[in-house]
C-alpha cells in the first residue's frame, strides 16, 4: 500500500477515536454509494453528522482541512442525501471536518471543525 494511503487510513482511525471520545456515536465508516464516499457518519446528540477526514504528515503546503475542495463538498452532499433517504432521515444534519496532522506514528494533532461547510451555500 502506498505511504499516503497508510497515512490516510491511520488518520481515519485517529479521527474515529477522537469523535468517540467527544461523545459521538459512530454509525458508519467509509460509507459508499456508487462512486461517492463519506469517511465517517455519526450522531452528535440528535444531529446526524457527515465527516470528512483530512490527514497530512506536514502542513508545509497548508493545513489538512484546507484540502477539502468544493467538489468534495458537493460529493459529500450527494452521498449525504442518499444516506438520509436510505434511513428516512428527518432531523438536523451537519458537515464536519476532522484535521489530522501526523508528525510520526505516535505523535499527531487532531482537530474537529464543526459546521466546516454546508454544501450549496457560498
Amino acid at each position: 500500500m502506498a505511504k499516503h494511503n497508510e497515512i490516510g487510513q491511520k488518520g481515519e482511525k485517529i479521527a474515529e477515536e477522537h469523535l468517540r471520545n467527544l461523545g459521538f456515536e459512530i454509525l458508519e465508516t467509509n460509507w459508499r454509494v456508487r462512486r461517492l464516499e463519506v469517511d465517517i457518519i455519526a450522531k452528535d446528540g440528535k444531529v446526524l453528522v457527515f465527516v470528512e477526514v483530512k490527514t497530512r504528515s506536514s502542513d508545509f503546503f497548508g493545513k489538512p482541512e484546507e484540502f477539502v475542495t468544493p467538489d468534495k463538498e458537493k460529493n459529500m452532499a450527494k452521498a449525504a442525501a442518499e444516506y438520509m433517504a436510505l434511513i428516512k432521515h428527518e432531523w438536523a444534519i451537519r458537515f464536519d471536518v476532522v484535521s489530522v496532522l501526523m508528525k510520526n506514528e505516535k505523535e499527531w494533532k487532531v482537530e474537529l471543525l464543526k459546521d466546516a461547510f454546508f454544501p450549496g451555500l457560498g
